[in-house]
């Protein structure tokens, strides 16, 4: 019987140290720690043909799925990564759309062309919730939503919640706009963030109640796609810890916890999220369910 199922994914630029020492691993090393760790794939930029062919060689053999990342401004931008998405055959393209309209009516020609563009070309692509992108703003992207139904989301909420610095606890009337994104959301992104921060340590005491936030969001949005989802589709989340100036540093530069175990321990987490959500889907109403 088909099944959806979840790939967890770990983000290429998470790997990337930015410490004093000035080291860096090779992509080889990196995509060989990804698969070691028991990740399902990565997420990469295809923005430059020579990285592109870097990371395709590392990745041969490996059967390491692949989500693509791009920033388009145009259609031709848009079409250009497209192209170098096929040479790592990929699941699909985020797409940070890097144009910032004030009005909600610039935005939708150059949305419906690319998503045009993509249908054309057979590319699934999601539209990423990101700061300093047209939709850097939660509102402006529920009326894009309203205005281009055809719009589907990969959500990372971490933009969402420093944006809007919604207070904590979450108001029903926060909560409540977050679930929209999340209704119309086909991928995640992740990590978490406070109110002030976009990216805080997910081991430390003090930011417990903001990483069950998240995993309390992301359960309600696993939740929701299974509602929506073909019965063999299969659902991405990147983990997405970030390096500084995303990673928050000491005094020396160098990061305050160690990402890449946090980004195992989120990896666990996720996972078991996803086979709660599955779980308490499948049982018949009348449970005391809340989704």
């Amino acid at each position: 019987m088909p099944k959806r199922s979840l790939l967890i994914l770990q983000s290429l630029w998470a790997m990337e140290r930015r410490q004093p020492d000035g080291i860096e691993r090779s992509i080889d090393h990196n995509i060989a720690m990804i698969q070691d760790a028991g990740f399902d794939g990565i997420s990469t930029s295809c923005t430059d043909p020579a990285q592109v062919a870097l990371v395709a060689r590392a990745l041969a053999g490996s059967g390491l799925a692949v989500e693509g990342m791009c920033f388009p401004q145009t259609i031709d931008h848009l079409k250009k990564a497209i192209d170098l998405a096929r040479d790592l055959d990929v699941l699909h393209l985020n797409v940070q759309p890097d144009i910032r309209p004030r009005r909600l009516a610039d935005c939708i020609p150059l949305l419906e062309s690319w998503i045009r563009v993509a249908q054309d070309a057979g590319m699934p692509i999601y539209f990423e919730t990101h700061r300093n992108r047209m939709t850097t703003d939660l509102l402006f992207t529920l009326d894009l939503l309203d205005l281009v139904p055809e719009m589907r989301l990969l959500a990372d909420l971490s933009h969402f919640l420093v944006g809007r610095e919604f207070w904590y606890p979450i108001s029903d009337e926060d909560e409540a706009l977050v679930r929209q994104v999340l209704d119309r959301t086909w991928a995640f992104h992740g990590r978490v963030a406070s109110r002030e921060q976009i990216q805080v340590e997910i081991t430390f005491p003090q930011h417990k109640m903001w990483l069950d936030l998240f995993l309390r969001w992301w359960k309600y949005g696993f939740k929701s796609w299974q509602r929506r989802a073909r019965a063999d589709a299969r659902l991405s989340f990147t983990c997405e810890l970030g390096p500084q100036p995303y990673a928050i540093t000491d005094r020396d530069g160098k990061d305050s916890t160690d990402r890449w175990q946090e980004a195992l321990l989120l990896k666990a987490l996720v996972r078991d999220l996803f086979e709660e959500a599955i779980n308490e889907e499948r049982l018949p109403p009348g449970n005391g369910l809340v989704a």
